[in-house]
């Protein structure tokens, strides 16, 4: 946007011009997606690629896109398989010569940054807590969402309710590291963030998980429970770990200006 704005008030274009540049380079990408690359300037959080359902040509198109305008492209829902074939893309037009990519694969997650790409640190907490070991994928969408808009985060895994003395340390020291903002996640009858949202004096936000079985299972009855918590409480979708990150992101850093 800086270079077709100075070319604009240095007279080598005209505002058609700058105007179509500007289209060309915010909207309409190759046909296929509307990117909207101020996201990030206007809420805090950028738009990110979800890999699941696009075409390996249409994510490697896209992700140019954010590499070209901010640096960084943040890919979710990636598997392994489809991690290692957009490596091989991406390394065969020599991208991976200028950029990091750096996959986690328990997320699958995905973020590539220029090398001269910096993280803005806002100095926000974000304590993340998961009931069971199979709420840990998640988790880390939430996790890695959460660090790459540069807050830290404090974890606590398998902690749910059928051994509730296991959450009592790691409760402590979130508290005493004074987080900002706790994402809790559970699935079967999602009772973790109720408990925990009627025993501290921060935000918590609720992840139902559809690792739970049974009646209304897949994350249904976690989903419900949360709703009807009677602590307070807000509640994202199931398995949105990346809502649920940008949020607690946006909280974090909005408590820490004033550090």
């Amino acid at each position: 946007m800086h270079k077709i704005l100075k070319q604009l008030k240095d007279g080598k274009i005209t505002i058609t011009d700058a105007e179509l540049k500007l289209r060309e380079h915010f909207l309409d990408i190759y046909q296929i997606a509307c990117l909207d690359i101020t996201r990030e300037h206007r809420t805090g959080v950028p738009e990110v690629v979800i890999a699941q359902d696009k075409s390996m040509e249409q994510i490697v198109k896209i992700i140019s896109k954010f590499l070209e305008w901010s640096g960084r492209a943040i890919i979710t829902r990636l598997t392994n398989e489809r991690a290692l074939e957009l490596k091989a893309e991406l390394t065969q037009k020599n991208i991976t010569k200028k950029c990091n990519l750096i996959y986690h694969s328990d997320a699958a997650v995905c973020i590539i940054r220029h090398q001269k790409f910096k993280i803005a640190h806002t100095g926000g907490k974000v304590g993340i807590i998961t009931a069971g070991t199979s709420d840990i994928p998640v988790a880390e969408e939430t996790r890695v969402l959460v660090e790459e808009l540069g807050c830290s985060t404090h974890v606590a895994y398998d902690v749910g309710i059928a051994g509730a003395h296991r959450l009592i340390d790691p409760l402590k020291r979130m508290i005493n590291e004074n987080v900002d903002v706790l994402v809790v996640l559970a699935g079967r009858e999602g009772a973790l963030p109720t408990l925990i949202a009627g025993l501290v004096d921060m935000p918590v936000i609720g992840v139902p998980i559809s690792t739970g079985y049974g009646i209304k299972g897949k994350g249904e009855t976690a989903l419900y429970a949360m709703l009807q918590s009677c602590s307070p409480l807000v509640v994202v979708n199931i398995d949105a770990g990346f809502v649920a990150g940008a949020v607690a992101a946006q909280i974090a850093t909005r408590r820490a200006r004033p550090r």
